[in-house]
């Protein structure tokens, strides 16, 4: 199953090399905030998913940098999340855009889901699950 958003973000100045192109390693930052406001629009915020006692940490990222990002550019990013519930993965895969709407970086994330208390790998929260069959079933 599959759930997709977008959303945009601003190339800050201290987010920048000396050559005025967005640091490499923001686009994690930028992930991150991609996923947030993807689950945040399904009704099921990170931080509720937190207190009822899952956290979601990266296990695998693979990008593609295909031209910079700069100063001051707009980016839109295009973000899937791919779930297969009995499994306790999640993948996200984010698309950048700048204004041109030009493809300027793809990623790939990959989360589990995980117990802090027990240092476990668990299932998809059953609110998670829920609220996605709901998505893909209306």
């Amino acid at each position: 199953m599959r759930i997709q958003g977008e959303t945009k973000i601003r190339v800050r100045y201290g987010e920048t090399d000396q050559m005025g192109f967005l640091y490499y390693g923001y686009y994690a930052l930028y992930y991150e905030v991609a996923r947030a406001e993807l689950i945040r629009e399904l009704g099921y915020p990170y931080s509720d998913m937190e207190k009822d006692g899952t956290v979601m940490p990266v296990v695998k990222v693979q990008a593609k940098y295909l031209r910079p990002a700069r100063y001051d550019d707009l980016i839109r990013i295009h973000t899937e999340m791919e779930v297969h519930p009995k499994h306790p993965f999640v993948v996200f895969y984010h698309k950048f855009y700048n204004a041109a709407d030009d493809l300027i970086h793809k990623a790939e994330v990959t989360l589990t889901f995980f117990d802090p208390i027990s240092q476990k790998r668990v299932s998809m929260p059953l609110r998670l699950m829920e609220i996605i069959a709901q998505q893909n079933n209306p």
